[in-house]
């Protein structure tokens, strides 16, 4: 579908509309993707990120993640469709996103439920939603064993997002402390009432 390197760039961005469309381009198969942005939070430190058409590559992510997860059955599709419409209790990325745009949305990371999971509250996933509808684009490529090179991948781009294999980048402990922080809040803070939100 994609070649990564910095002189091939993807022939292809998909949109959030694109691949939640009953005919998802996205396969059902083992795979490496790519998160590129319209705009991108001012916090995160962009230099040296792949640029393509005005949209900047942030994160890199694999299905399946046999590295941490040996039993995991996610294929690129699910994956990438989880990150455009689940929530930020099983989105790495979404809770990323979540915590880089709490200032201007207002949504910070809560307990929902039974306060066993954390996520942004149905309105908070909305806002997100609707904040990459716009501004969060994907490209995938195909690959039987992608946790191999994942790693790989993060010594040669510059991705500001990621945060496992990703010491040597500037931002990762930046990124890292502030989530740490969003969820100490969480923790602290009451159970979220979301009896009345609607998503």
């Amino acid at each position: 579908m994609i070649t990564l390197a910095p002189s091939v760039p993807p022939d292809d961005l998909h949109s959030r509309a694109e691949v939640l469309d009953p005919a998802c381009p996205v396969p059902a198969t083992n795979g490496l993707y790519a998160w590129y942005f319209r705009n991108v939070p001012q916090v995160v430190l962009t230099e040296g990120c792949l640029t393509v058409d005005g949209k900047t590559l942030l994160y890199i992510g694999i299905a399946p993640d046999k590295a941490s997860k040996p039993n995991s059955r996610q294929s690129l599709r699910r994956r990438i469709c989880y990150h455009y419409r689940g929530n930020a209790e099983g989105s790495t990325l979404r809770r990323t996103l979540g915590v880089l745009l709490e200032e201007k949305s207002g949504f910070p990371l809560r307990r929902v439920g039974s306060g066993k999971r954390i996520t942004l509250t149905h309105l908070g996933e909305r806002y997100l939603d609707d904040w990459m509808g716009q501004n969060a684009f994907v490209a995938w490529v195909a690959c039987p064993e992608p946790w191999i090179l994942e790693p790989l991948m993060l010594t040669e781009f510059s991705c500001p997002l990621n945060i496992r294999d990703n010491d040597q980048h500037l931002f990762a402990p930046v990124l890292k402390r502030m989530r740490g922080d969003a969820l100490r809040r969480a923790r602290e803070l009451p159970i979220a009432n979301e009896h009345n939100q609607r998503r």
